[in-house]
């Protein structure tokens, strides 16, 4: 391991200096049409994209003859910060291909001075960097796409687009860039395989839908090349132009991937008695484990996702929040094997209502230790995409292994399966069917290991989800239901949502309802037995003068009730929202709340000695103000806070939450994540002050080697853990990871044997990835 990290220090000295200077080529390229001053081809409301008679080198040079005869995409429109007019910063795109590859040209106008660019990095967030999104669509049902971007120093980050704005930027694929600079403009040219892209090829005319945005943080302004109003996003499947090929889009073939992995790990872990927290043991384990992925392409536009003993231990861990509430908090999916295609799979039911949720496969909390972990997945395949431009098919299957988090406590093996179906109706809606089903392998437990679990849980489910051509109207409505042996098990849940969003003025109105027997294990429903209402109205204001950019008000709420209509929780709120023309948010809300409970509940949710839960079979109610604020990314130095204080059950509560980040452009970015809670019950009732502390930082040393540290100081849960990866991507799409993660106690436990910093456990990964092309 040693020389391992005397290499890879050594690899990133070697690369740094080269690296780090932005390439200049001859100040007086030839660029072809694009360099003088007509647009010949222009085509205000489409582009037709010609084959290319001769290679495309991609250098950022555009001296082919492709490029001379392309037409031109250009006069983008505004849509920040305002959405009338021409952009100031000229944009131009062109298009072409071959029978590999579709090619991408663009020049974007702007100093080289002015240039703003976090890092080297891959996948920069959005709203942090100069760039170009180029939006495609080949289905054209308005959802469902592409996202390919880079910016200024040619870094790249792709996504799948699902739901029309929804990216998922976990998704990775091969394509090709490069990028020239020059003082007043830099060029970009982007080769992007036909077998990285999922189409069918129609007979007749063949019509993709596509749009570019061009995004300068300087002066702030975002622009496209179909207009969007402002108050959509720019990155909106809606508003697209036509894309008509002159002759059809090569049949992508055969497409095979292999992604093998191999890491070799070595874990530490403390086991503790749990009254005395005295170390008890300490097994150490090394394991060198082989697995890999492939992906198999059966038509242009269905994929089928192959995975044997999957490894996830580089993704980044979640980022933690204190729960001062009496249920499950959600996090999001980061494993990339769950998120291509995930609206098919993760996007059912409401946020509170999903029949399957991925992180159910292959995580669990151990009961023994309090912490969530991973479960081994022995194996896994994925089917999904389109059947044709109507028709989208998934099809999941994972098995896990038993675990054995001690003599009494065990989760037995288990196979996951989801099959979904969805029709396209009219021009971006759609009716899904879904069925989950989970098999828990039980005949080896004991009964006492049994107690509690079924045999089997499935939930079958309809959906329609509406979202009108203009995108001003979005709805959804579904109807799910649950069977297990148990009866009691056997429950119900339905919605309805429909909202109307326009310029000035929007208003929605929702209703959920989950009985008491619904049971979806491989959900997440954190909460059963209720029916909520959530209105909401709000108006929109955009001065044409001064810093303002844009301001709305607003009333909305979420108001639950027992199945027998008695009120169990309400928040109403009175909103006030100023958006500033350099991306400034201000935010400040009134919230009117009442919680009922039902049972003891301690807010802490510590439940310490010498302190009483508030008594169950009551109700609260309480008011609090919230404010917010988030400064312009346009400075190096950035900030976030969330605060919100006032009455909490029968006493009160401040809340403060935030980061101050600074970027030091184009090395990284380092950050400080803060939450503090400080809650006052009176007597007998629990007090507390929580802290979680994440300092963070994000280092490029070049465009294949990154690292990264982030650290997690966490009172509530009594948890100190750090988290660093180096990541070295030494081929497209092929990496070396170096992850070392470890657990310790954030504070002492009095009368324990526990002390700040004692250690829970910890472990050291080296992984290696390498996608192959078959």
């Amino acid at each position: 391991m040693k020389h391992i990290l005397t290499f890879l220090l050594a690899l990133a000295s070697g690369v740094l200096p080269a690296q780090m200077a932005l390439p200049n080529p001859s100040p007086t390229p030839t660029l072809g049409l694009i360099a003088r001053n007509e647009v010949p081809g222009k085509s205000p409301e489409g582009l037709r994209i010609q084959k290319a008679d001769t290679p495309v080198q991609v250098d950022g040079l555009l001296d082919e003859a492709a490029w001379r005869n392309a037409q031109t995409a250009v006069d983008f429109s505004k849509n920040f910060p305002v959405d009338t007019g021409l952009a100031e910063a000229r944009t131009e795109v062109l298009l072409s291909f071959d029978e590999r590859n579709l090619y991408i040209a663009v020049v974007c106008w702007q100093d080289r001075a002015d240039y703003t660019v976090p890092s080297l990095k891959r996948d920069f967030p959005n709203g942090t960097s100069d760039g170009v999104n180029i939006l495609l669509s080949p289905s054209r049902d308005g959802l469902n796409g592409f996202f390919f971007s880079l910016n200024p120093l040619n870094v790249q980050r792709e996504a799948l687009v699902d739901n029309g704005t929804t990216l998922s930027f976990e998704w990775d694929n091969r394509w090709t860039s490069a990028v020239a600079n020059y003082d007043d403009r830099w060029v970009a040219e982007v080769a992007i395989p036909f077998k990285t892209l999922r189409y069918t090829v129609a007979p007749g005319e063949n019509i993709w839908s596509a749009n570019f945005v061009r995004v300068r943080l300087k002066g702030w302004e975002v622009s496209t090349w179909r207009p969007v109003p402002r108050q959509y996003a720019a990155n909106n499947l809606a508003f697209c132009h036509e894309l008509r090929w002159d002759s059809p889009p090569p049949k992508p073939g055969a497409s095979i991937s292999l992604i093998p992995y191999a890491n070799t790990r070595y874990d530490q872990d403390y086991r503790r008695d749990p009254t005395s927290l005295e170390v008890t043991g300490r097994p150490d384990r090394t394991k060198i484990n082989l697995g890999g992925d492939a992906k198999i392409g059966i038509t242009p536009s269905l994929n089928l996702d192959l995975t044997f003993n999957p490894d996830f231990s580089q993704v980044e861990v979640d980022r933690q929040v204190a729960n001062l509430s009496r249920f499950e908090l959600f996090f999001p999916e980061r494993r990339q094997f769950f998120l291509e295609n995930r609206d098919l799979f993760a996007m059912f039911g409401f946020p509170s209502t999903r029949p399957f949720f991925s992180r159910r496969i292959g995580l669990a909390r151990n009961p023994v230790s309090g912490l969530t972990e991973t479960v081994p997945i022995q194996a896994g395949a994925r089917l999904s995409g389109k059947l044709n431009d109507d028709w989208r098919i998934g099809l999941l299957n994972m098995q896990t292994a038993r675990v054995n988090w001690d003599s009494a406590n065990v989760l037995p093996a288990a196979n996951f399966t989801v099959a979904t179906v969805q029709r396209k109706v009219f021009q971006r809606s759609a009716i899904s069917a879904i069925v989950v089903n989970k098999e828990n392998f039980t005949g080896s437990l004991s009964d006492e290991q049994r107690a509690g679990t079924q045999p089997w849980n499935r939930v079958a489910g309809l959906e329609y989800n509406l979202y009108s051509a203009d995108n001003r109207w979005e709805g959804e409505w579904y109807y799910h239901r649950s069977f297990s042996p148990d009866p009691r098990k056997r429950g119900q849940t339905l919605a309805n949502f429909l909202g109307y969003f326009d310029r000035n003025f929007n208003a929605r109105m929702g209703y959920v309802l989950v009985d008491s027997f619904y049971n979806a294990e491989a959900g997440f429903v954190p909460r059963v037995g209720y029916q909520s209402f959530f209105p909401g109205v709000g108006l929109n204001f955009y001065p044409e003068k001064g810093a303002i950019n844009s301001w709305s008000v607003g009333l909305e709420g979420d108001m639950t009730y027992s199945l027998k209509f008695k009120e169990t929780d309400r928040d109403l709120a009175a909103y006030v929202t100023v958006n500033l023309k350099n991306q400034t948010y201000l935010n400040a809300v009134l919230i009117n709340s009442y919680t009922y409970l039902f049972e003891d509940f301690d807010p802490t949710n510590l439940y310490r000695e010498g302190t009483q839960p508030l008594p169950g079979g009551r109700g609260y109610q309480y008011n609090t103000i919230r404010l917010r604020f988030t400064s312009s990314s346009t400075y190096n130095l950035q900030g976030r806070v969330d605060t919100r204080f006032g009455q909490f059950f029968n006493g009160e509560a401040q809340y403060v939450e935030g980061e101050l980040s600074y970027r030091l452009q184009p090395v990284g970015t380092f950050a400080l994540s803060y939450s503090y809670n400080r809650i006052r019950l009176p007597e007998p009732y629990a007090s507390a002050d929580f802290w979680i502390l994440g300092p963070r930082a994000e280092l490029s040393f070049s465009r294949s080697l990154f690292v990264s540290a982030f650290l997690q100081w966490n009172t509530q849960a009594n948890n100190f853990n750090i988290n660093t990866r180096l990541q070295w991507r030494f081929a497209p799409v092929s990496d070396l990871f170096l992850v070392y993660t470890d657990n310790s106690f954030a504070e002492a436990v009095p009368n324990t044997a526990a002390r700040f910093l004692s250690p829970k456990n910890r472990a050291l990964v080296l992984k290696v990835v390498y996608w192959l092309n078959v």
